[in-house]
């Protein structure tokens, strides 16, 4: 009786215990100093991200490549990171995690080979790739004599070329330091986990000694700093699992790709819920602050949003919802702060996003309540023309379906930041509060009126005289502005979901031919 199968088993063993010994990874010592920190290992977040069961692991065996440094003597598994391919809610993506219990992660160029293959693959096969950063930065024994292909360089590009064809998305879950920051800056979504996570180009003691102030890893790279300063995170987790599920949170809202449409998720929520909360979520005091999100909350189905940069230039408001199971990207004017004011950061933070949804079919919903764009010498001076203009432009260039409802007042520049019907919007609605126009009444009379106001003994009572004129004939809102041809409709408020959820129906088939180009010039 032969003894091949026997022979097989043998083999078999041999290659299940080596694969047991590269997962791993550094060790026990290594993986309990990682959960010393509060991190989990890369296969521990691989395993929560992933469908039980799904992760396949491309290059497992693969070795660090040799240096002549000392470094070689050292077993590397899997040269610092795991890549490899799994499901997410039964849909198919790529994922690499970067190692931290084997020589802190660092990036050689074995380690880049890998992460470099599953891009190319992602690109190939059209589907999503999420990166999970944990990494001491770049191995200087390796990159001494790297080819630059083997390198984050190459990253680089590979990020650039997906940009717009596969959601890309960074989970900072660990430090990421120096040119290796550029790879999840490059990328649509960053992550970052409160007290683990740190990114910056220059270390604090680089920039003592090139300008010799003092400074620390939380003042300029802490998931805080960048979530409410930088503006290069997008969100901040409580701790690694709470980062991996938003993730999977996220991709539900996303298609694979840019030719599919976002997957739709069932609900129970009635389409034609009216809500009389929203007779008083926005004040008819047109100074009266409150918070937009109560009203984006209360539109979306089971009032479920998912802000992105909640943080950062809180003024606007950026995040997805569902209408009638179907994904919306939401760009929403915040009166909590700076009065809904546009400036140079809810300019970038708004662009941004919107593009991003054009991008992967995701239609947008306006939802606009401005003074216009704020005013300011640190503004004109900062570039608010350029910044502000960017937000034109990304509405401009959306191809998707576009809602807007003015909801309160709608003034100046922002009418056009919240895209009006010139701009591509397929439906301009108004709540019966809306103000829509150069500016307001008041600033509006002061200004057509000036030089009788001037000339007159009782400036104040002529004022409210022609005030009242004004706001009773030419500056009666929001009909005049209906009349003038800028509005669609002017609707109760509590139909404000079931309007919409049948207006993203009605265009879902929208298409638009536009010229041929190579790409636009946006105003960076």
């Amino acid at each position: 009786m032969s003894n091949e199968p026997e022979k097989m088993k043998q083999k078999i063993q041999e290659v299940e215990e080596r694969r047991a010994k590269l997962k791993a990874g550094g060790g026990p010592l290594e993986v309990e100093k990682q959960h010393s920190k509060g991190k989990l290992t890369a296969r521990e977040r691989i395993d929560i991200l992933l469908d039980s069961g799904t992760f396949f692991e491309i290059d497992l065996w693969r070795s660090q490549r040799k240096t002549g440094f000392d470094v070689d003597k050292k077993e590397l598994p899997g040269d610092g990171v795991v890549t490899g391919l799994g499901e997410i809610d039964g849909r198919p993506v790529f994922v690499y995690a970067q190692d931290f219990t084997v020589l802190a992660g660092t990036m050689a160029s074995v380690h880049a080979k890998k992460v470099i293959k599953v891009m190319e693959e992602a690109l190939r096969v059209r589907v999503p790739i999420i990166g999970m950063v944990d990494s001491g930065g770049v191995r200087i024994q390796d990159n001494v004599t790297a080819d630059l292909k083997d390198t984050y360089i190459r990253m680089f590009y590979l990020h650039t070329i997906l940009s717009g064809v596969v959601p890309q998305v960074s989970l900072m879950m660990g430090p990421c330091a120096a040119g290796a920051s550029y790879s999840p800056i490059l990328t649509d979504f960053c992550f970052m986990v409160k007290d683990t996570s740190h990114m910056y180009i220059a270390s604090p003691a680089l920039i003592k000694a090139v300008t010799f102030k003092d400074t620390t890893e939380e003042e300029i790279g802490s998931a805080k700093m960048h979530a409410e300063v930088s503006g290069c995170s997008d969100l901040t987790a409580e701790n690694d699992g709470d980062c991996l599920q938003k993730a999977k949170d996220l991709m539900s809202f996303l298609p694979l790709n840019n030719e599919e449409n976002p997957p739709i998720k069932k609900t129970n929520d009635d389409p034609n819920r009216r809500d009389e909360d929203l007779l008083s979520i926005v004040p008819t005091n047109l100074k009266q602050p409150y918070d937009v999100g109560k009203v984006i909350k209360t539109i979306a189905d089971d009032h479920y949003l998912f802000e992105i940069k909640k943080d950062y230039a809180k003024n606007m408001v950026t995040c997805f919802i569902r209408l009638g199971g179907h994904s919306v990207g939401v760009i929403a004017n915040n009166p909590m702060f700076l009065g809904g004011s546009i400036d140079i950061n809810a300019s970038d933070k708004a662009a941004r996003f919107i593009r991003f949804c054009d991008a992967f079919n995701i239609p947008l919903l306006f939802l606009a309540d401005n003074p216009a764009y704020l005013p300011g010498v640190d503004q004109e001076r900062g570039g608010i023309i350029r910044h502000g203009a960017k937000v034109l432009f990304a509405a401009s260039e959306a191809t998707v379906s576009k809602m807007t409802v003015v909801l309160r007042k709608n003034y100046g520049g922002g009418v056009s930041a919240m895209c009006p019907r010139p701009m591509g919007s397929n439906l301009m609605l108004a709540w019966p509060i809306a103000e829509l126009g150069v500016m307001g009444a008041e600033g509006a009379v002061s200004i057509i009126f000036k030089n009788e106001l001037k000339a007159a003994k009782n400036s104040k009572e002529l004022f409210q005289t022609r005030l009242k004129e004004y706001t009773e004939s030419t500056g009666k809102f929001p009909f005049q502005a209906a009349m003038n041809g800028w509005l669609d409709d002017i609707i109760d408020p509590r139909d404000t979901r079931s309007i919409l959820i049948k207006a993203f129906q009605w265009f879902a088939g929208k298409k638009e031919e536009r010229p041929w180009k190579k790409h636009g010039n946006i105003p960076l």
